[in-house]
């Protein structure tokens, strides 16, 4: 099978990067080890290529109306420059996808969606609109746009090096799941300050014939600050530490946005796909964090029991590389209090660990 290449696979191969079939994409797994791409982002700033990434645009009279249909939030009512995290469900409630929505103009959004259901999420927009004979036009331009991502403490100053003079003090000002339009060496780009890893941090979107010119600034401006190239894996590890969960693992078609953790999101009071069977839905589940002792990690499906009774299985777990311990994120029975000690199976050996509040980690700053 023939993967897609991001504009930036050129780069990944002049550094060397391990690569890996992500979703139907050629993409960096790590360029030199996990635990130094993962310190870096945490203690310094990494740079990430998201170009997999969907990015979706919406765009006429009904845009808003329409989304607010097609996902379980109400994103018409949020000002031009905000984003806002959502859901999108089918008919039964199960999850198709979490994505993120920015409103960039009063009848102009964009929907950036994971890079495994950007075709599904497009083709339910399309087929959503049509329920509702919205007047909105839906372009999946993933492939002729990058998506840059630097996150961590020092994202701020190699970012803001490079914007352009006339944009940087809107830029120093941006707020968390703020976004706006910038140039950096004239090139436009489309910065947000969102991100996967738990720091601060920065994603930046723009032609994909400028990603390379974009990815040697950045990287040449983060050089003072230590930053370097990081690839999925450590992102893996940050949005775990972070609590964050991940489509496949946490999030599935067969799950309710209540049942692993996301119930807050969902915005009852209004009518979307979905919105009947959430509503007469009394979740059995819901999502918790983990954590234990000594070096062994569970890992995604090993089995969580109280006193031999089966709560439940482990979606996600690793060896923090931050706090030096296992943790891991489990779907279970609900009702369960914090600092409830449960046995968790690693590899056919019962191994304690205690439920404990999300996320694992949190920036300082």
């Amino acid at each position: 099978m023939t993967l897609n290449e991001t504009a930036l696979l050129p780069v990944h191969e002049r550094l060397r990067a391990t690569m890996t079939d992500f979703a139907g994409w050629a993409m960096p797994l790590r360029y030199s080890s996990d635990r130094e791409e993962h310190t870096a982002v945490r203690e310094r700033a990494g740079i990430f290529d998201l170009s997999h990434m969907g990015q979706i645009r919406v765009e006429g009279p009904d845009a808003g109306s329409l989304l607010d249909y097609a996902l379980v939030g109400v994103v018409s009512t949020m000002p031009v420059g905000r984003a806002r995290y959502s859901l999108m469900v089918n008919e039964r409630g199960g999850i198709i996808d979490d994505l993120i929505v920015y409103r960039t103009d009063e009848i102009d959004y964009l929907v950036i969606a994971n890079g495994a259901n950007r075709l599904r999420v497009g083709d339910e927009l399309t087929k959503r609109s049509a329920q509702v004979s919205a007047r909105a036009a839906i372009q999946d331009n993933t492939t002729a746009r990058c998506l840059i991502a630097v996150q961590g403490p020092a994202s701020r100053e190699v970012v803001g090096s490079v914007i352009d003079p006339e944009h940087r003090e809107e830029f120093d000002s941006l707020g968390y799941y703020r976004h706006a339009r910038f140039t950096i060496g004239g090139t436009p780009v489309h910065v947000a300050r969102t991100g996967y890893t738990g720091e601060r941090g920065y994603e930046i979107m723009a032609d994909a014939n400028d990603a390379i010119s974009l990815w040697e600034r950045l990287s040449e401006a983060g050089e003072p600050h230590g930053m370097v190239p990081c690839g999925l894996s450590s992102r893996d590890t940050l949005r775990l530490e972070a609590g964050m969960p991940l489509y496949g693992h946490e999030l599935t078609e067969d799950s309710t946005p209540a049942e692993t953790g996301q119930g807050r999101v969902v915005k009852l009071d209004h009518d979307f796909v979905g919105a009947e069977a959430l509503r007469a839905h009394e979740p059995s589940t819901t999502l918790y964090g983990l954590a234990g002792e000594g070096r062994r990690a569970a890992r995604a499906g090993s089995a969580v029991s109280l006193d031999g009774e089966s709560l439940g299985s482990i979606t996600s777990g690793i060896l923090s590389p931050t706090l030096g311990h296992p943790i891991a994120l489990a779907i279970l029975t609900v009702g369960l209090d914090e600092g409830t000690e449960v046995s968790v199976d690693v590899r056919g050996k019962s191994q304690t660990m205690t439920i404990v509040p999300l996320p694992f980690y949190k920036a300082s700053h």
